[in-house]
């Protein structure tokens, strides 16, 4: 589950650092656009001063109208063109913002998911950790209970051996004198 995650903030950061990269491109491309606009104008006050400086003469005049008009018209179909291109690929970049924002939103779903898997999952294991403690308190209890039992027997065993080697030794004794009370009785001839 931790390497998942991992994983999927690893994914998310991707995607963000994607969004950011598309971001500065429209901002260059938003910025290119108003030097062509700029320039545009700059022309067209040039157009006006041309004018002015240029009506000596009638035909040149229309000479450099036409000109002037030619290379407006020109620079007018560029800037057009630029900006269908322009226009093109914002579509396309906010078309794959809008992606970005799906992915992300399911990835927030997904970890959202996880998480809970996650949660159930420690829950689950505490309990299970916790049975198996009170199983092993159990056991030891047992264990403990068992062990002074038999200590108890081993003291009562111990107590039946004292008595039983007390008891031989006194057999013993008992035997001792009855062999010697023997040899006494075989020694004496009136008896024999």
């Amino acid at each position: 589950g931790v390497l998942l995650y991992n994983h999927l903030q690893q994914k998310v950061r991707n995607a963000e650092a994607l969004a950011q990269k598309y971001k500065q491109q429209q901002e260059a491309l938003s910025a290119q656009l108003q030097v062509v606009y700029e320039h545009r104008s700059r022309l067209e006050r040039s157009l006006q001063k041309e004018r002015g400086e240029h009506k000596k003469t009638k035909e040149d005049f229309l000479v450099y109208k036409l000109e002037a008009q030619e290379a407006l018209n020109k620079e007018k179909q560029d800037s057009m063109n630029r900006y269908g291109a322009l226009s093109s690929q914002h579509k396309i970049l906010k078309n794959q913002h809008d992606d970005v924002k799906k992915q992300l939103l399911d990835l927030q779903l997904q970890h959202n998911s996880l998480k809970l898997e996650h949660r159930k999952s420690l829950e689950s294991h505490g309990q299970k950790l916790a049975q198996l403690q009170q199983e092993k308190d159990s056991e030891v209890t047992n264990l403990q209970d068992t062990v002074f039992k038999l200590r108890e027997e081993s003291k009562l065993l111990r107590k039946a051996h004292l008595e039983v080697h007390s008891q031989l030794l006194n057999a013993q004794a008992q035997m001792e004198e009855f062999r010697q009370l023997k040899e006494a009785l075989q020694k004496m001839p009136g008896l024999r």
